[in-house]
């Protein structure tokens, strides 16, 4: 038999000083006590009561991290986000079964006691008279205070277990503020607040998420076993995880189930009843950010949505003031995405370039007057991980907002060039010599400073036939360097740069080398062919602005964000404001619309008739190819790149198909199909046209290159000669029969010497009067 322990008159004494510091403790006697050491704990019990009384009286309930949500412009759910995975949901939608679980397991007399249960607390302190540890006897109560420590601590690990820790005078501060709850809150509100808290394991926070991971159900429809096995995990999630230790568990959960019969809860046949069923799990698997977003590929808008909230201060003053939002959660954020456009945007980049492939498409739509980003998305899923079939690099912004760094946009920045020109009072009708190949000329950038002349490598066109004289229509429809060079420098280097900056360009989408600031934009001669690292996102919102008649708004992603508590936020505005006059963006539409029905981009106009302008681009040696356009009602940005290293893209397998590649057949059927679905059943809408120049200034070749395929190259010609044509060949011997006749846009041909008969046109008709030369393109 065991010894009898002897208890000394100073131990009476302390345990009697435990006795009235908890008495006190709980709301009892504040007076002051003098009483001698309470032994090992290292505390008088004056100065337990001291401490008690010098804790502020200030606690209050913080608002709950829990889980936001972002919907499309129709309402519809694009990803759910969180740092926890909350939902709070009101005691009306928990099932009474849950909270009575809880009660019987942790707090029996939580409905008969206050702050703190005497009984509990004493066997806590007796239990636990040798160290300055404690153990059991904290009430929901206390437990509740104590889980609203770790919340606000967040995911800081030190702050976490400083909050954990149970030491005397942390169990000071939690009667405390247990205290102060029980003065503000009635217990169902304490009650329901606790399992709103509580941490259930599996990343779920509170009982509704929990209730989703482990059985698929909501709160308000747990079953006894159910509850009993959510409320057994209160006390160490991880170790009675049914996941991980299922037979665990279920010792656990049985446990519960006899507390529930023992204290009338339940019967005992229930119980009995309860404890015979397996534990019928049905888990889901924790599914939080972007990533989840893969009905139509929205992820990489979502993550776009994402940075947004995180570096603009609309949303916050500090970077940590936004974080704690984003941290917080239970936000509504509702956007711009329009589903159908999104789909049809989806469906596209994917039929057409594939995920494995060397190269990466990418695509933005932005609506014209209104800034609203309706679809983005690119041919790579959004993902982690080594294979290079997937991404996190969001292609169609720039590096700040989690972007790859943009690239070069080649011709597809020239209308830019046009515009600055026309605001300056240059007209359409400017005409330059525009040979195949010629040096770059001195111009000067926004900083005074001179650039010379630069003749190796020289300005030079895509082919040897590409000469001129061009005026700017014909030149915007062929995609000539030498013509928008000189229209430039005529223009002013630092002029083409300002247009940039009010279409809201205003750095390159890459950073600056070794640093983590965006690189500004290279104030070089060929900034008009489309040197700089610029995004899809970037380059819609300027041909939208065109669209607009020069009204240009900023993009915008976010239509509104709404607290947990109902509060709606200010969101980034689109600010809009005409940056050019209507008569110029009308005559670059003009222009960009004679691009896609007889130039450059006329393979990837609508055959329905539907109105459209665009622009292609390659840029050198085929790294990457653009095709930018818009409707009236829509605009729409496309590249397509190697994401690593450059290479060729003509020399690649890009969606089952190598050729050789242009903007206008690798990157125009993408922009094609995309904006075709997304205006299905869209009225057709119009543009504001302006009158074009006659035509090029006239000359003695022959044949001008047109829109379909010619018969003779001609000498003797009728009326006819395309606007957009090439000139024909040299002069020949005696005259040939006549030409065919020119197309629409044609004028009367000049006067030629006699010639030979012309061959057969590659593309075009035949133009010239009597005796014309040689036909290249008829």
């Amino acid at each position: 038999m065991a010894a009898k322990r002897k208890v000394s008159p100073l131990q009476q004494i302390s345990l009697g000083a435990r006795l009235l510091g908890a008495s006190v403790l709980a709301g009892g006697l504040v007076a002051g006590l003098a009483l001698p050491a309470v032994g090992a704990l290292g505390l008088t019990a004056k100065s337990a009561v001291n401490d008690f009384n010098n804790i502020p009286d200030d606690f209050t309930t913080p608002p709950l991290s829990q889980a936001s949500y972002i919907y499309d412009g129709q309402n519809n759910v694009i990803a759910k986000v969180y740092s926890r995975d909350r939902t709070v949901v009101p005691e009306s939608q928990i099932a009474p079964v849950m909270r009575q679980a809880l009660v019987d397991i942790e707090d029996n007399r939580f409905y008969q006691h206050g702050a703190i249960d005497l009984k509990g607390t004493l066997r806590a302190l007796s239990n636990n008279s040798g160290g300055g540890s404690t153990q059991g006897g904290s009430t929901l109560t206390q437990q509740y205070v104590k889980n609203v420590f770790v919340e606000e601590a967040g995911n800081d690990q030190a702050k976490v277990l400083e909050a954990q820790r149970q030491t005397v005078g942390r169990k000071i501060q939690e009667l405390k503020y247990a205290i102060k709850v029980e003065e503000t809150l009635t217990k169902d509100q304490i009650l329901t607040n606790y399992l709103n808290l509580t941490f259930f394991g599996e990343q779920a926070y509170g009982i509704e998420a929990a209730s989703e991971r482990y059985f698929g159900v909501r709160a308000s429809q747990l079953k006894v076993q159910q509850a009993a096995l959510l409320a057994g995990l209160v006390q160490s999630p991880t170790y009675y995880d049914p996941l991980v230790y299922p037979d665990v568990a279920l010792q656990r959960r049985n446990t519960v189930l006899e507390k529930m019969a023992e204290y009338g809860s339940i019967s005992s046949a229930q119980a009995k009843a309860a404890e015979a069923t397996p534990l019928g799990l049905s888990p889901h698997k924790a599914q939080e950010g972007c990533i989840t977003a893969t009905h139509s590929g929205e992820a990489f808008f979502c993550d776009y949505v994402e940075h947004i909230i995180l570096q603009d201060p609309a949303f916050g003053a500090t970077e940590s003031d936004r974080q704690a939002l984003w941290d917080k959660g239970g936000l509504q954020i509702h956007t711009t995405l329009d589903p159908k456009a999104q789909a049809a945007l989806y469906s596209s980049v994917t039929s057409h370039v594939y995920a494995g492939d060397k190269a990466a498409t990418a695509m933005t739509m932005v609506q014209p007057g209104t800034g609203k980003i309706l679809a983005m998305g690119q041919s790579r899923p959004y993902g982690v991980g080594s294979s290079p079939a997937v991404t996190t690099l969001n292609y169609n912004v720039d590096r700040t907002m989690g972007g790859g760094g943009g690239f070069p946009t080649g011709s597809t920045f020239k209308p830019i060039t046009a515009a600055a020109a026309l605001e300056q009072g240059l007209k359409m009708d400017k005409s330059y010599p525009s040979p195949y190949q010629e040096p770059y000329p001195s111009m000067t950038d926004c900083n005074g400073n001179t650039l010379a002349q630069v003749d190796n490598p020289p300005d030079q066109n895509d082919s040897t036939s590409l000469v001129g004289p061009f005026n700017m229509p014909d030149a915007m429809a062929k995609s000539v360097n030498t013509y928008f060079v000189p229209l430039e420098k005529d223009a002013g280097l630092c002029n083409v740069v300002h247009m940039m900056n009010k279409l809201g360009i205003t750095t390159q989408a890459t950073y600056s080398p070794n640093s983590t600031t965006l690189a500004p934009i290279e104030q070089v001669q060929s900034l008009t062919l489309g040197t700089n690292n610029l995004t899809p996102l970037e380059m819609a919102n300027v041909y939208a602005t065109f669209a607009a008649r020069g009204l240009y708004c900023s993009p915008t992603a976010i239509t509104s964000v709404t607290t947990a508590d109902h509060k709606s936020l200010p969101v980034p505005q689109a600010n809009c404001q005409q940056v050019m006059q209507q008569s110029t963006a009308d005559a670059i539409t003009t222009m960009l619309k004679g691009v896609v029905e007889d130039g450059t981009g006329a393979a990837d106009g609508f055959s329905d008739g539907r109105p459209s302008a665009g622009k292609t681009g390659t840029t050198d040696s085929h790294f990457q190819v653009w095709f930018v356009g818009f409707t009236p009602q829509l605009a729409g940005a496309t590249v397509v790149s190697d994401t690593a290293k450059y290479d060729n893209l003509s020399y690649q397998s890009i969606g089952g198909v190598t050729q050789t590649a242009f903007g206008s057949t690798v990157a125009g059927p993408i922009w094609h199909d995309a904006m075709d679905g997304a205006l299905a059943g869209v009225p057709f809408g119009s543009f504001n046209l302006v009158p074009l120049p006659n035509k090029n200034p006239p000359s003695n070749d022959g044949a001008k290159k047109g829109k379909k395929p010619g018969q003779n190259g001609g000498q003797g010609g009728g009326p006819g000669g395309a606007i957009f044509g090439q000139a024909g060949g040299t002069t020949g011997g005696p005259g040939g029969g006549n030409g065919s006749t020119g197309t629409i846009f044609g004028g009367t041909g000049g006067t030629g010497g006699p010639g030979t008969a012309g061959g057969t046109g590659i593309v075009g008709v035949a133009g010239g009067g009597p005796g014309g030369g040689n036909g290249f393109g008829g």
